[in-house]
């Protein structure tokens, strides 16, 4: 399973104070960047990197934050798959 940090295109699922922080750090999240809106969905610079790309087979979850089971379906994923320990 893979993971992607990364907002919709609206910036709907994006947290104010997270905007707030990622602007005083000069990268605002939304703003135009050298691989195209940072940190927004279907931006150039979003996506996994080729040599990490997953195989066909392979789940890949969206997330809006840096937490994988917060507003993703990770938990769903793991559960239907019969997974019950995770070792991290």
């Amino acid at each position: 399973i893979h993971t992607r940090e990364g907002h919709r295109p609206t910036l709907s699922d994006l947290a104010k104070n997270k905007r707030w922080r990622s602007a005083g750090i000069g990268a605002e999240i939304g703003s135009p960047g050298p691989c195209g809106r940072v940190l927004t969905r279907g931006a150039a610079g979003w996506d996994l990197i080729p040599d990490l790309y997953p195989l066909p087979d392979e789940d890949v979850i969206d997330k809006p934050g840096k937490g994988c089971f917060c507003a993703t379906d990770l938990d769903h994923i793991l559960r239907n798959n019969g997974v019950t320990h995770l070792v991290i």
